[in-house]
């Protein structure tokens, strides 16, 4: 499917805007189908390439960095493909991300498995493959053990083996996504009594033990506290190293997590920004004594991804105006359960897909979904909306309308990618078809 010829613009808002209207033209939304997930192909491409760029500006000559794009983000093969396609590798936490992981063509080599839970069968099928793990504590540390002296030995036979450590910095603004807390469930936490002391005794006892990995970031944590946990990551592998007397540990992993801004278009923070923050906070990160390994996720593809729909109804209670739309919680689930911690921008066009203009007014933008806080934004000043509009959920690139939530049986929305041909056409890529009511049917049991 493609629009009329264009000049393709550089600015990421207009594209947008001439895909809305691309796609009312091409009538990709319907009764059958009113909400779908759109995403800049192009917008991807250029944040892939400001990641590589700004860790090529910081980082030795010949040192090696694998950048892992966080598969939990965007869970479409399609787009993992792609990615893959750009250089990234896939950093996955649980049997079914690894599968789409394999499926979308990532080598053993640039695949990272990461979670607190993993059974001995999950165990076993790394260490067969040959791709990186990081354990995330010390009774999994046994089971590796066992399944690697049960196997083809300590030489060789299995990919890199990382521990996962928890520098216990402190929390962000969002609780629930803070991980380095002194309570947090990941990794071994470092500051707890004789914690330290444990982490240097299970690198002694395992020689195939060669990397160290810490997340700290994620969504409202500070760039300050993310450098903090790299430094404090760094220091550990200078200290095991030098207490071993060898150089054991090759490769810090050093997750992702940069904040994405939801208030605007702007990028902030950056990469570049980030990466120049490393450089100047632990130095002694980008002299080429160790592999680097990043997991980012969020701020690869949020801003690049909208999720469009149909205003089905307008109303008014308590004198308050209300629309109603097809994306709610079903597709936005953070932002309806967790309001003040995940708000989004919210952007409106009218029936032909252009931007609507005239003074704004205070109204609820609502969703589907049988439970009334279903409400994609409160109070929120938009130009009137009527029956017919579009609206728009912006920066839901990333979880959104990837990860969907099964709420009232409603199926999950069709994914188009968009981007300018060389002719300067717009054309849209099926990146994940509509669920069909069938479906639905079959996945909760219809056939049995």
């Amino acid at each position: 499917m493609s629009a009329v010829p264009a000049v393709p613009p550089a600015n990421r808002t207009e594209r947008r805007d001439l895909a809305v209207a691309a796609a009312v033209t091409h009538e990709l939304l319907d009764d059958h189908s009113p909400l779908i997930g759109l995403l800049d192909l192009q917008d991807m491409r250029d944040t892939v390439s400001a990641l590589h760029a700004a860790f090529d500006e910081v980082t030795a000559p010949g040192q090696h960095v694998l950048h892992t794009f966080a598969v939990k983000a965007a869970s479409l093969a399609p787009v993992l493909r792609r990615l893959g396609g750009l250089g990234m590798g896939a950093e996955v936490a649980g049997p079914g991300e690894l599968a789409l992981a394999t499926a979308a063509g990532f080598p053993p080599d640039r695949v990272v498995l990461d979670s607190p839970a993993k059974t001995r069968a999950e165990l076993r099928e790394a260490l067969a493959q040959g791709i990186a793990l990081n354990a995330d504590n010390p009774q999994e540390l046994d089971r590796i053990a066992e399944l690697i002296d049960a196997g083809p030995g300590t030489t060789g036979g299995h990919g890199p083996i990382g521990l996962r450590v928890n520098p216990q910095l402190g929390g962000g603004s969002i609780d629930a996504m803070s991980t380095a807390t002194a309570t947090s469930k990941f990794g071994v936490a470092l500051r707890d009594e004789g914690a330290r002391a444990r982490v240097l005794r299970a690198f002694a006892e395992h020689p195939w033990l060669t990397r160290l990995h810490c997340h700290v970031g994620s969504q409202g944590i500070p760039l300050e506290r993310m450098a903090a946990g790299v430094r404090a990551t760094h220091e550990l592998a200078e200290e095991i190293n030098t207490a071993l007397g060898r150089r054991q540990v090759d490769t810090l992993d050093i997750g992702g997590g940069l904040p994405v801004n939801f208030d605007s278009e702007e990028t902030d923070p950056s990469f570049a920004a980030y990466a120049a923050l490393l450089r100047r906070e632990v130095p002694g990160l980008f002299e080429g004594r160790y592999g680097l390994v990043t997991e980012f996720g969020r701020s690869l593809l949020a801003k690049s991804g909208l999720i469009l729909t149909r205003v089905e109804y307008t109303k008014n209670a308590g004198g308050r105006p209300i629309a109603v739309t097809h994306a709610g919680a079903q597709v936005a689930t953070r932002t309806v359960f967790a309001p003040d911690a995940w708000p989004i921008r919210v952007a409106a066009y009218d029936a032909k897909g252009r931007p609507k203009t005239g003074v704004p007014l205070r109204q609820d933008v609502a969703g589907p979904c049988c439970f009334a806080g279903d409400l994609v934004a409160r109070d929120r000043a938009l130009p009137p909306l009527a029956p017919g509009d579009l609206t728009a959920l912006l920066d839901t690139g990333a979880y959104y309308f990837s990860t969907p939530f099964a709420y009232n049986s409603l199926p999950r929305p069709a994914v188009y990618g968009y981007a300018y041909e060389p002719d300067g056409t717009l054309a849209f890529t099926m990146l994940r078809r509509a669920q069909t009511l069938a479906e639905v049917v079959a996945e909760s049991g219809g056939d049995l």
